[in-house]
């Protein structure tokens, strides 16, 4: 028999479900991303210590998917670009894409060795900044020329802006000349989220404006308060500590032919680059669109 009190217990809690479970209906509708990667320079102290190890931490921490770059080991980290690929798929790793360095090697070798990998992509990560708008051309001249050089290997060539493409320069933005002079069957764009939003720019706005352009992303956040200018890392922070809405960009991205997402910090609170990886898997683990 129940009595008043539990009559009363059992309705309040009852009371409380319903609301609940109206407010969750949504998320039948809702996604997670499958998969997902980080950029080896955020660990990059580690790389250099163990590569194995690292590799085998950050595949435990549920990344799938890496991105390379061309550090004091090359971008296959001292190994032979199979050694590295095997390494890393034994960690449950793809190597995705890698940052290259023109002084390593001639750029149609290194296309060839990341092609004999598998990888998707060689990305340009800087140019830096240039004097006049003319430059930016010539410089989307270059990008169009190795976009065929990697056409002719069977990947991918893009470039990884950073901040100054998005200051403007002779009244032009340069990201936009960068656009609109490349091949967008040849040259692909690799979105870094927090430079465009500390530059003032809406980056969901060139995720629509320029379709299927924006095909990899960095991802780190930016923190509520901004520190001073010129504070050498700026203002990041992990994902989810700062103000840059990710479920909702994400899903815009997914919608205009985004692919990689890899995540890539820089500042570190109180914490090593290993332990800023893990709290960053955390977030991507449990990210819902």
């Amino acid at each position: 028999m129940i009595n008043r009190r539990t009559f009363i217990k059992n309705s309040s809690l009852l009371a409380l479900a319903v609301p609940l479970r109206k407010l969750s209906l949504p998320a039948f509708n809702r996604v997670k991303l499958r998969d997902f990667g980080i950029q080896l320079y955020m660990v990059r102290d580690a790389m250099e210590k163990d590569t194995p190890g690292t590799l085998g931490l950050l595949g435990e921490m549920g990344y799938t998917q890496i991105e390379s770059y061309s550090g004091s080991k090359g971008m296959f980290w001292g190994l032979s670009n199979i050694e590295f690929k095997k390494l890393a798929n034994g960690n449950g790793l793809n190597l995705i894409s890698s940052h290259y360095k023109d002084s390593d090697m001639p750029f149609e070798k290194q296309a060839a060795m990341a092609a004999e990998t598998g990888m998707k992509y060689l990305i340009c990560p800087w140019k830096g900044p240039q004097k006049s708008i003319d430059n930016f051309k010539h410089i989307a001249d270059d990008f169009n020329h190795r976009g065929q050089i990697c056409k002719k290997h069977g990947l991918r060539f893009g470039y990884h802006p950073h901040d100054y493409p998005y200051k403007t320069v002779n009244g032009q933005l340069p990201i936009n000349v960068l656009l609109d002079h490349t091949d967008p069957a040849l040259v692909d764009f690799e979105m870094d989220f927090y430079y465009t939003v500390t530059e003032g720019l809406d980056p969901e706005a060139y995720l629509n404006k320029y379709k299927k352009r924006f095909r990899l992303c960095h991802m780190r956040d930016v923190l509520k308060q901004r520190l001073p200018a010129g504070d050498k890392e700026e203002s990041a922070c992990d994902l989810g500590q700062g103000i840059i809405d990710y479920p909702h960009l994400i899903k815009t991205a997914l919608a205009n032919g985004m692919k990689y997402f890899f995540v890539e910090q820089s500042r570190y609170f109180n914490e090593t680059q290993l332990q800023s990886a893990g709290v960053n898997a955390h977030y991507m683990k449990n990210l819902v669109l």
